[in-house]
């Protein structure tokens, strides 16, 4: 990649991602067009300088039209899987408790390259409340009270208050990124 490229995929990252990267969301997806084929050595350099904040980069999909790049916080989801009504809808969609982190990873992978619908479990992953997920799926995505970062079925405060700090998450690092900075350098590493 050139550097003009890994510029404009730290700007991508840093405004899809902040929350995630800023430590206050699990996780975030970025889906990339075709272009972006070449994403794979950036999540390498990525994972390497990103390790010991817990940070990690995953190509989850990579299909003819596009790449869905998964960028999150291991101890967060972790955390997140562990949760009991996150389990069992999970264990719902094929998933086992005893699975580590990287093969729920992988079932989620397999899951959405196997075409069809997107899976929608991918919400528990992306730190969506769990009635929020549920909702969605039991109402195929319809009557919700609002559509922000995710459809909001139960807490609306809640979720205006998160859209509000991811918002803020994401102009603080897209500053940081305009000022002449690199991901990692925002990041302060």
């Amino acid at each position: 990649m050139s550097a003009d490229q890994i510029r404009e995929l730290d700007k991508k990252l840093a405004f899809n991602s902040a929350p995630a990267l800023l430590g206050i969301k699990c996780a975030s997806l970025l889906s990339l067009g075709t272009e972006w084929f070449e994403v794979s050595e950036y999540a390498v350099r990525f994972n390497k300088r990103l390790e010991s904040r817990g940070l990690k980069l995953r190509l989850l999909c990579e299909c003819r039209s596009r790449v869905l790049v998964f960028v999150y916080n291991e101890r967060l989801l972790k955390a997140r899987l562990a949760d009991k009504r996150v389990a069992a809808l999970l264990s719902h969609c094929g998933y086992d408790e005893a699975m580590s982190l990287e093969e729920h990873l992988d079932r989620l992978s397999c899951r959405i390259k196997a075409g069809g619908d997107f899976p929608h479990e991918i919400g528990v992953f992306l730190g969506y409340p769990i009635d929020d997920v549920l909702g969605f799926i039991e109402n195929g995505g319809e009557n919700y009270k609002l559509c922000g970062c995710w459809k909001v079925y139960s807490d609306t405060e809640g979720a205006v208050r998160a859209f509000r700090s991811y918002e803020r998450c994401r102009e603080h690092l897209c500053s940081k990124l305009n000022k002449g900075l690199d991901i990692y350098q925002a990041l302060g590493i």
